[in-house]
């Protein structure tokens, strides 16, 4: 994992320092980077300071399932969600407390498609006269616009929620998986996170935000190249690489395929001001032998792995490095 500690290396060194972004913590930033991982030489899980793999693990079939509340997460003694679920957090959003909204899960499993038809259907219900439907389709882009414009015609009976339930579901994961299997040279093997009309009506927005798959070698080696917004270097950026890696193993294997390369490629790459100490204790670490990735060979189905179908072999690490997150 040297190519993990030369980023945290570039970011010390070429980071300019941001006190005014999003969070209270200031921190050191550079962006376009990319690194790559051969995951046929190892899984590429942090050695230099111990990782949580049941977090890890956990959200990702989570994600998976296309569920988008924290309950599953907790219910399994993982917490990393927990700050953008609260109660205050989630009433921001009309929310309940654990209800995140629109995030990876939804994005991936149930991309909503709102068509003219679903536009006009949902307009033509409505009880107010003074609706022009010509003009509401057309606005219809514009998300806040629109949404604004129900509640305004009729408050009692429409919220964000209820456009969102009405109009047709994306499944990007299956669909990428059938891409894959009936055509694998294809330049479209895309699952997007990323949707304009309602990166504003979560805590959160997805970080890493678009990711792509080659199938290279003769239709025989599964290759994943992620996109990443923003990446916190020291908390979330191990969790990422793990989980991306896991991904592809997973897909490979519902595809018959063997898996080649992950490639990770930043946007804004930074570390947080609270971070730097233990930025400087693991760059004083030596990386040790990587582990190996164990899935149930029976699964064959995306939907169908659990936890306990992943594991991770013979993983040995140096000490746990806390770190708090910056909401």
């Amino acid at each position: 994992m040297k190519q993990y500690l030369d980023l945290l290396k570039d970011v010390l060194d070429n980071g300019e320092l941001i006190t005014d972004g999003r969070t209270k913590e200031a921190y050191y930033s550079v962006f376009g980077r990319q690194v790559r991982y051969d995951l046929r030489a190892g899984f590429p899980l942090l050695t230099t300071k111990k990782m949580f793999t049941k977090g890890i693990i956990h959200e990702l079939i989570w994600f998976l399932s296309g569920s988008t509340n924290v309950k599953y997460l907790q219910d399994n003694g993982v917490k990393i969600w927990d700050s953008w679920a609260t109660k205050e957090q989630c009433a921001k959003f009309g929310r309940e407390e654990g209800d995140l909204g629109p995030i990876y899960g939804q994005l991936w499993r149930k991309w909503v498609a709102l068509g003219d038809a679903q536009i006009q259907e949902i307009l033509e219900n409505t009880s107010s006269v003074a609706c022009n439907t010509e003009y509401m389709i057309r606005e219809s882009n514009n998300y806040r616009a629109f949404t604004s414009r129900l509640r305004e015609i009729d408050r009692d009976m429409f919220d964000i929620e209820d456009i969102l339930n009405a109009g047709n579901k994306i499944d990007q994961i299956a669909n990428v998986i059938e891409q894959i299997k009936t055509s694998p040279s294809s330049r479209r093997l895309i699952v997007t996170g990323w949707n304009p009309a309602t990166c504003d009506k979560v805590a959160l927005p997805p970080c890493h935000t678009l990711f792509q798959f080659k199938v290279s070698r003769g239709g025989t080696r599964l290759n994943c190249q992620l996109y990443q917004r923003s990446a916190d270097a020291f908390l979330g950026v191990p969790f990422n690489i793990a989980s991306y890696a896991i991904l592809t193993h997973m897909i490979a294997q519902v595809c018959g395929l063997e898996v080649g390369e992950f490639i990770h490629t930043f946007g804004d790459l930074h570390i947080y001001e609270n971070h730097l100490d233990q930025v400087k204790e693991q760059l004083e670490r030596e990386p040790r032998k990587l582990s190996t990735l164990w899935l149930n060979e029976t699964v064959k189905n995306i939907d169908d792995f659990k936890y306990e179908d992943i594991k991770i072999i013979d993983y040995v690490s140096h000490p746990a490095i806390k770190g708090d997150v910056a909401v």
